[in-house]
């Protein structure tokens, strides 16, 4: 793991050479994309899929998008990327990311943190299933999960932003008081940073879980970076989690679908490394993307190149754009104030989430005019929040004006502050869990128009994208206050994930169940 202190491995060094002396660039060992790039630039005899054959068999309209990179999609079981005696390019990346990540092992990924979430859920079914204890707002592929593991969920309440309208963290206390409620837990299921950038007391959440031999998962889909500098909230490994699920494209920079699972250090518990690989056999495709891996291997090699540098430009530049938001009318910027409060412990300065809420404007009318008039396309909207996506690597300031600007044109041209009406309480969203996901996932259903499906217990786990945060799940009663926010996001044209006919607003229930 790469400390606070020190910069990561030694290659960042822009000292200038003495008089005279050639310029040395020292390179990050990129073992598995090296090990592609000599395969494809050796000229080799592809009597393999894919039929593009690295280019010879590609339709025009492919290379002329992507070009040299057909030639680095490879299939796998190739001898010296993936296959071979003794360690494989492919293990020493993996390796290396164990490394930078502080992991006692680390498995390179190709359909996401979805897949990371599977994984573990099926593991703990093979280690003998039972309950587990869940954060209620965690990723519908982590309830997607429950059902491919049979497992049986115990939810837990993150702390609620009633003004915000939106769901932070689980705290430790709260954690304690489930798990001593359920006390045949084997695991439990944490977010920490939320999507709005909260972090948990993780470390505190592992002290609770380790008390009673539990074995904590926290998803860290967002916070890649924490463990790559100081002024960012403590990474969850480092605090003594388990397991962690990295979403490693989302804040490093690997190509879309790409992510890392890594087992902790510490005690196995219930998810150890045969039962983890095993799991991942029943998921993994048989045709990983080379592309995916390989990018992996990059993203992990040019944060240990410059990942505390980067880092400390893109926060520098993060509190200038933050500091001209506030000086926007009506606007302000979530961070440290909600510290100690709703289950936070801290709080991801690189995160830009938005308050628009003294605006008096919808949240989503404002995204759609700043698409419309700037082409500011936004990573999430809600009604108060708008969420602002920035990777470690990117130039803050040229992002972050153009949408400063845009804003401040918005709101000077809005009329002044109305008010609107109160967000739909989160604790109004979660309805009763009457079976198992998996129990309601496999029952017969019956299809049904959203609006008519107050009452009934759904049989699909359904999402509101972005987030991708379950609004109702398999098993679980729907609630008036849910079918309402749920139409009310689908007439803004939100997608609905998880419905039967998404357009035309059906929804599958569970047939026999009052």
């Amino acid at each position: 793991m790469l400390s606070a202190t020190s910069s990561p491995l030694h290659f960042d060094d822009h000292r200038a050479p003495l008089p005279g002396a050639p310029a040395l660039t020292l390179m990050p060992e990129v073992p598995y994309l090296d090990a592609v790039r000599r395969y494809a630039d050796r000229g080799a005899r592809r009597f393999h899929v894919p039929a593009h054959k690295g280019g010879a068999g590609a339709p025009a309209q492919l290379l002329d998008a992507m070009g040299s990179a057909v030639a680095l999609d490879v299939p796998s079981c190739i001898d010296g990327i993936d296959l071979g005696y003794g360690e494989t390019p492919l293990q020493r990346a993996e390796q290396l990311a164990a490394k930078t990540w502080g992991a006692k092992r680390t498995w390179f990924l190709v359909n996401g943190a979805t897949e990371a979430s599977h994984v573990l859920c099926l593991a703990l079914g093979r280690c003998g299933g039972g309950e587990v204890v869940v954060q209620r707002n965690v990723h519908a592929s982590t309830i997607h999960g429950l059902v491919l593991g049979g497992l049986r969920p115990v939810f837990v309440m993150p702390g609620l932003d009633e003004r915000l309208g939106i769901a932070h963290c689980v705290s430790p206390r709260e954690l304690a008081e489930q798990l001593d409620r359920t006390p045949d837990a084997m695991a439990a299921f944490v977010v920490s940073p939320t999507y709005f950038g909260a972090a948990a007391d993780v470390r505190g959440l592992a002290e609770v879980c380790h008390e009673r031999g539990v074995t904590l998962v926290v998803d860290e889909a967002w916070g890649a970076h924490f463990c790559l500098h100081h002024h960012l909230p403590q990474d969850a490994l480092d605090a003594g989690a388990d397991v962690v699920i990295s979403g490693t494209h989302k804040m490093i920079g690997s190509l879309t679908q790409s992510a890392m699972l890594h087992l902790g250090p510490s005690q196995p518990g219930q998810l150890d490394e045969a039962a983890i690989s095993r799991a991942l056999g029943l998921v993994r495709t048989t045709s990983p993307s080379s592309l995916l891996l390989g990018s992996l291997d990059a993203a992990r090699a040019h944060v240990d190149q410059h990942g505390a540098r980067l880092l400390h430009t893109a926060l520098a530049q993060m509190r200038v754009v933050k500091r001209q938001l506030r000086g926007v009318r009506g606007l302000s910027v979530l961070g440290d104030e909600l510290v100690g409060q709703h289950g936070v412990a801290g709080f991801d300065p690189l995160r830009l989430a938005i308050d628009v809420s003294a605006t008096g404007i919808d949240g989503h009318i404002l995204a759609a005019d700043l698409l419309r008039v700037a082409d500011i396309n936004l990573e999430l909207v809600t009604s108060r929040v708008l969420i602002a996506h920035v990777g470690i690597g990117e130039p803050v300031l040229v992002g972050g004006s153009p949408l400063v600007k845009a804003l401040r044109a918005l709101l000077a041209l809005a009329p002044r502050a109305r008010g609107h009406e109160s967000p739909w309480a989160p604790a109004d969203r979660f309805g009763e869990l009457v079976l198992s996901p998996r129990e309601a996932f496999l029952a017969e259903h019956d299809i049904v128009a959203l609006g008519d499906s107050v009452g009934r217990v759904s049989a699909d786990s359904i999402a509101v994208y972005p987030p991708g945060i379950a609004n109702v799940l398999p098993g679980e009663r729907l609630t008036g206050p849910l079918v309402k926010f749920l139409l009310d996001m689908r007439a803004r044209g939100r997608p609905l994930r998880g419905t039967w006919d998404e357009s035309a607003g059906l929804i599958r229930v569970v047939r026999h169940c009052s």
